[in-house]
């Protein structure tokens, strides 16, 4: 049995890295010819462009695990029972649940396995991939953002903005740091901050400038210190450039979507999209898990045909889940559902199925 299990184990192991990495890849090279014509004006190196793709690797290839799971456990099986293994197996007295316990573990492994991933690789190098597109396309980077937290460069300026809402257009918590010759010459901490189109301030046209309210200006050099209910600056950048540089979720682990969940809280917001991209990225590692026992549940029931009718049955099955699991987060992020219910709903429904599959295989 062992030797068997070691067979089909490996087996498994091949096509799924096969399959994961072969698709990945191809969705990473996609990725860059999608933006190969902001890259190509400047002229970047081979070297560059293969990095950017093969930084996005993990990123997809979190989202394919689940398929490769899937499609990987219905063709070792299928083909498996098409050579007539299987019926040996129970000829010999042998239990078909305990051949197929290892794949069960190995799919909590892949569940554990896309976690860290989604947690401490894809965040990172997703970052790195944004980093370098902005290298590339020579775009200046002067923002940096740390769980919500934004950091900007501007003219002979630090601005430090503790929150940024890009639905409402409104800063809370700005400092800013006036230099001279490396040194610091003023201070301005405002409570917040409210973009104006310029239409609402100085007439018709396109733009607009920040509002700073609730103003301390603390003079360094005079020691003196003036309050103004409110002030205009033209030190921080427009919306749009904030919404385009931006930390994205899927650059955040799930501490700082907390941590940042938390301060917007804290400052009277509540953001249900990223409440429900937390349950998201907590629930969908799991259906690696699911889709396996789901697979090498369907195969051992003899539910499969050849390899290509195998491979058909694996993308039906997995765009089955990946649209109603976007449906459902969709009516998460409209509040239509709460964030538990839509990001648990589709794992839950086929962890469901896939149980009763497993303990209705034929012995």
């Amino acid at each position: 049995m062992r030797i068997l299990q070691r067979h089909y184990l490996r087996e498994f192991l091949k096509l799924f890295a096969i399959i994961g990495l072969g698709l990945s890849l191809i969705f990473s090279l996609m990725e860059l010819i999608n933006k190969i014509n902001d890259f190509i004006p400047n002229k970047p190196s081979v070297t560059a462009l293969l990095l950017y793709a093969l930084l996005n690797l993990p990123q997809f290839l979190l989202y394919l695990m689940p398929m490769a799971a899937l499609t990987s456990g219905l063709f070792v099986f299928g083909q498996a029972g098409r050579r007539k293994e299987t019926t040996a197996v129970k000829s010999s007295g042998g239990s078909m649940k305990a051949l197929l316990m290892p794949f069960v573990l190995s799919g909590l492994v892949l569940s554990v396995a896309g976690f860290l991933i989604g947690e401490f690789i894809v965040p990172d190098l997703s970052m790195r991939a944004h980093t370098l597109r902005d290298s590339i396309s020579k775009k200046d980077n002067i923002l940096a953002f740390k769980e919500g937290t934004v950091w900007l460069r501007a003219k002979d300026a630090i601005v430090k903005i503790d929150l940024f809402l890009p639905d409402k257009g409104v800063i809370k918590g700005v400092s800013i740091l006036r230099m001279d010759n490396d040194m610091l010459t003023e201070r301005i901490e405002a409570e917040s901050a409210e973009w104006r189109p310029v239409w609402e301030t100085s007439g018709p046209g396109k733009g607009g400038i920040w509002y700073l309210k609730g103003v301390t200006d603390y003079g360094i050099e005079t020691g003196m210190i003036a309050k103004y209910p409110e002030l205009p600056s033209d030190l921080i950048d427009s919306p749009d450039i904030f919404r385009e540089s931006m930390q994205k979720p899927e650059e955040m682990n799930v501490r700082e979507l907390f941590a940042y969940t938390k301060r917007l809280k804290n400052a009277g917001f509540r953001n249900t999209k990223l409440i429900v991209d937390i349950h998201s990225r907590i629930s969908y590692p799991l259906i690696n898990a699911i889709m396996l026992v789901l697979g090498i549940s369907l195969a051992m029931r003899g539910e499969t045909g050849s390899g290509l009718i195998t491979a058909a049955i694996g993308i039906f099955i997995s765009l089955l889940y990946w649209v109603g699991h976007t449906a459902f987060l969709s009516m998460g992020y409209t509040g239509i559902l709460p964030a538990f219910i839509a990001a648990w709903f589709m794992p839950a429904l086929f962890g469901g199925i896939a149980f009763y599959l497993f303990r209705k295989i034929p012995e």
